[in-house]
């Protein structure tokens, strides 16, 4: 019975692993947390009981057991997840770095014990106690990044302008797992050779060590690349309300001269009057109607979205491209304003790139947004498109570079965050968005 737990002890680490990995990306399941721990918990069960008994009928090492199991748990962990496989593989990845350190250690823990007891190394698996040892390591590990993993990294996971940091950060964790492979022993008997122990313990914990600092730097990066995202998103917003202001102040200093010439004219309407001239009426009516300025600048009460669909109304203007605009939002509104600025901007920037690359007869943008029972508020942006949209598992590629977009991403995160939700449909050459944010 002993020999059949030693190699299944080994792989049973798979579950506190699966749930460190979970921690960070728990709201992007693609299924309720108890529909996959019921399927999820029984597969990796039989697996690691299976290997485990594999090992022991063949007598080879664990490793190779390791290594499947945790591919599949990665490929499982990863189709479980509505996020980008970049972040969803580094986590995994990440995971395998820490627990493939811990390994190491308990390979020394195993190794001491049995020199201790004066007994031969009992190939091909870990001692029993230090099998325990390496479990309860891993569960003690777990619950000690509970914290970190669903505050830190969980931010990190949900801001889309992180982004690319994630396309290489994966290199870090593959080569800890890589310098654990190398610097185990053939034999596992060499540990007990010499001062090979006591190197083989200093060299695993050092990199346990050296690890968790690499993560800990990491993820102090991405607190201040994090904040310096969000500070150039204000800036963004704080640019175009700026924008809004002035042409708002344009608007304003017209009307404010048409109404200092306004006595003028109606003197001058009444000499036409007075003289019978209907024809010279006509054409000075006519005049001045031309030189009256359109007040039409405000879309609603809320200044913040009013100033975004204003900048882009502007952007539009200027190239030409029609664009409806239908917003019945209050001044005070039941969501953050800025999630609400960045949804707007980031659904007008793309549906402004598109119709740019759209024939001109068929350029037309609508925005609607408006409240709904109090604590809701809809948004949708519709446009033409010519070309195709590429999507895959319901990330939307980038037009203007390599990679997945980070517009829609961040809108699609900025809706979950709030308890809402989005939607994106392109079919018969239209491209739909709808956003509902809820309070």
């Amino acid at each position: 019975m002993k020999a059949a737990l030693r190699p299944v002890l080994e792989l049973l680490v798979v579950f506190p692993g699966l749930l460190l990995a979970y921690f960070p990306v728990r709201s992007y399941l693609n299924q309720s947390p108890g529909r996959l721990a019921a399927r999820l918990l029984p597969l990796m069960a039989g697996a690691c009981v299976g290997g485990g008994l594999l090992c022991l009928r063949f007598q080879c090492p664990t490793e190779a057991a390791q290594a499947v199991l945790a591919l599949a748990a990665a490929l499982v962990y990863i189709k479980t997840l509505r996020i980008s496989h970049w972040k969803s593989g580094t986590i995994a990845l990440s995971v395998c770095a820490v627990f493939a350190c811990i390994n190491s250690i308990s390979r020394a823990v195993s190794a001491a014990l049995l020199i201790y007891a004066r007994a031969p190394w009992l190939e091909p698996w870990l001692c029993l106690s230090a099998g325990i040892f390496y479990n309860a390591a891993c569960w003690l590990f777990t619950a000690a990044a509970y914290y970190p993993s669903t505050r830190a990294v969980r931010t990190m996971v949900e801001d889309d302008h992180f982004a690319q940091t994630w396309y290489v950060f994966w290199v870090l964790p593959l080569i800890f797992i890589l310098l654990n492979i190398v610097m185990t022993p053939r034999y596992q008997a060499t540990l007990q050779t010499g001062r090979v122990l006591q190197v083989y313990i200093v060299f695993s914990i050092a990199l346990l060590m050296l690890l968790l600092c690499f993560y800990a730097i990491f993820l102090l990066m991405a607190v201040s690349l994090n904040r310096n995202a969000r500070l150039r998103q204000e800036n963004q917003l704080l640019v175009m309300q700026r924008q809004r202001y002035e042409s708002l102040k344009a608007a304003i200093e017209e009307a404010r001269q048409a109404r200092h010439d306004l006595r003028h004219q109606l003197n001058q309407i009444s000499m036409l009057v007075e003289e019978g001239n209907i024809e010279g009426l006509r054409g000075f009516l006519a005049r001045s109607v031309s030189r009256i300025p359109s007040l039409e600048t405000r879309f609603c009460e809320n200044g913040a979205a009013d100033s975004v669909v204003g900048y882009y109304c502007g952007l539009c203007g200027r190239e030409e491209i029609p664009i409806h605009v239908r917003l019945d939002l209050p001044e005070t509104l039941p969501v953050d304003e800025m999630d609400l600025c960045l949804v707007l901007s980031n659904l007008l920037e793309n549906a402004l790139e598109a119709s740019l690359r759209t024939a001109s007869v068929r350029r037309q943008i609508t925005v609607t947004a408006y409240l709904h029972a109090a604590r809701l508020l809809l948004i949708e942006v519709e446009n033409p498109f010519d070309g195709t949209v590429k999507e895959k598992d319901g990330v939307f590629r980038s037009s203007k570079r390599k990679g997945d977009g980070v517009g829609l991403q961040s809108v699609r995160h900025i809706a979950e965050r709030s308890g809402g939700a989005s939607t994106f449909t392109y079919q018969d050459g239209v491209f739909r968005a709808r956003v509902m944010l809820r309070g």
